[in-house]
């Protein structure tokens, strides 16, 4: 397991975008508190315990189609044709079924004891109260068999999966009420700068306004966190300091924008260093080179220190805080985003020092042939450029590419939410 010390080591140089992931899930722990939540509510939530039916899934033989019910050895002598004895209709039980007679009967009504078969009604002929069924049937057509979806005794959800909504049909398909999930992530933010300003503030000289914190608060919130927002932090080391030591007793977690470097008024690095222990990385890449990864105050409380231009802090929170947060979460298995093959719709003639993560948009040529595309412009400072883009187009490092050339794309769906 990488240690603490471990990490100071390998950040004398720079970290490959694995090196630096694989760093931080090694110290991101699950948080071990869970609660109980009615099943309609666990949509987003991470399931703690798994979920066991009690129930087989159908609890009986029913029909799969609207139909007739039959005995297929009475086929062959009555040559299909059959006087229809009752009528079951989806939540009644039907008596057993008379020889030589055939049961109208509909989706999802039990089949009647003694029916081995179902008959589909558009492979039937009525005859005021008889019916004429093809007399060479599969016999056991058209039936549900009990349990054939879910055997009582049987794991239905494995503990550590994000709820999706086909979870929640699945839990109350076999009568889970409620559902035991992780608390949520408590994750305190704050961006410094004095230049900051919120949306609905005139611009004073020099100010711009606060877009990382929406971007923040939206990403998590997204990932079901419960955020304290600590706003914008003066740029002193006093203030700097004061609200990471509160964020540190009543968080799980710690998130800051800008304020990272070692300039003069960069004051997050020795306020963290100061309350705690701090690794400033450098990741080969673009955007997003300085990652910044240390413990606060007795609990340890994780932080993470992102670049304050806006595309850098969104890109390295989805590369590398989302995967740390889903780890946190509970989440079992695989937590890093997957990326999919695209062929380039453009030329990158220089090839790169750094491994280049450019917005991207994948939709079809002009030949319908689904191609990646690129924002003209690719500053970090440019915001626009992700709310256009549906994904990130990963340009290894040293490559030179030409239109129709295979890398790697990974859509927004993959690194959000």
């Amino acid at each position: 397991m990488t240690t603490h010390n471990d990490c100071s080591e390998i950040s004398r140089s720079q970290l490959s975008v694995e090196e630096a992931l694989e760093l931080l899930l090694a110290q991101s722990r699950p948080i071990a508190d869970s609660e109980r939540v009615p099943t309609r509510s666990g949509l987003g939530r991470v399931l703690a315990e798994s979920v066991v039916s009690t129930i087989d899934v159908p609890g009986w033989d029913n029909s799969a189609m609207d139909g007739y019910a039959v005995r297929s050895a009475d086929l062959a002598a009555s040559g299909g044709r059959l006087p229809v004895s009752q009528r079951i209709p989806a939540g009644v039980v039907g008596p057993p079924l008379e020889s030589g007679t055939a049961a109208r009967i509909f989706t999802g009504a039990p089949v009647p004891a003694g029916a081995d078969t179902v008959v589909i009604q558009e492979s039937c002929t009525i005859d005021g109260d008889w019916v004429q069924v093809p007399p060479d049937i599969e016999a056991g057509a058209n039936i549900r068999r009990t349990g054939e979806d879910i055997a009582a005794g049987s794991q239905v959800i494995p503990a550590g999966i994000r709820l999706r909504a086909q979870h929640l049909g699945l839990a109350a398909s076999v009568g889970a009420a409620e559902l035991t999930v992780c608390r949520r992530l408590r994750v305190a933010v704050f961006s410094s700068g004095d230049e900051l300003v919120m949306p609905g503030t005139p611009l004073g000289p020099g100010q711009i306004y606060n877009s990382n914190r929406f971007t923040l608060i939206g990403l998590l919130e997204e990932l079901g966190c419960e955020v304290r927002d600590l706003g914008i932090v003066r740029d002193t080391l006093d203030a700097t300091m004061e609200a990471l030591a509160e964020a540190a007793e009543r968080s799980d977690l710690i998130l800051a924008s800008g304020g990272v470097s070692v300039g003069e008024e960069d004051h997050v690095k020795p306020a963290v260093e100061r309350l705690g222990s701090l690794d400033l990385w450098q990741i080969a890449m673009r955007p997003g080179k300085p990652l910044a990864f240390g413990h606060l105050g007795a609990a340890r409380t994780p932080f993470i220190g992102s670049p304050g231009n806006p595309v850098s802090l969104f890109v390295t929170f989805c590369l590398f805080a989302r995967p740390f947060i889903r780890r946190m979460q509970g989440i079992v298995g695989s937590v890093r985003p997957a990326a999919v093959t695209a062929e380039v719709g453009f030329t990158w003639p220089r090839p790169a020092k750094r491994r280049e993560f450019q917005r991207a948009r994948l939709e079809p040529d002009k030949d319908s042939r689904p191609r990646l595309s690129l924002y003209p412009n690719p500053s970090s400072a440019v915001l626009s450029s992700v709310a256009w883009a549906n994904g990130l187009a990963v340009i290894p490092e040293g490559r030179v590419l030409k239109a129709g050339d295979p890398i790697e794309f990974i859509p927004f769906s993959e690194l959000t939410g």
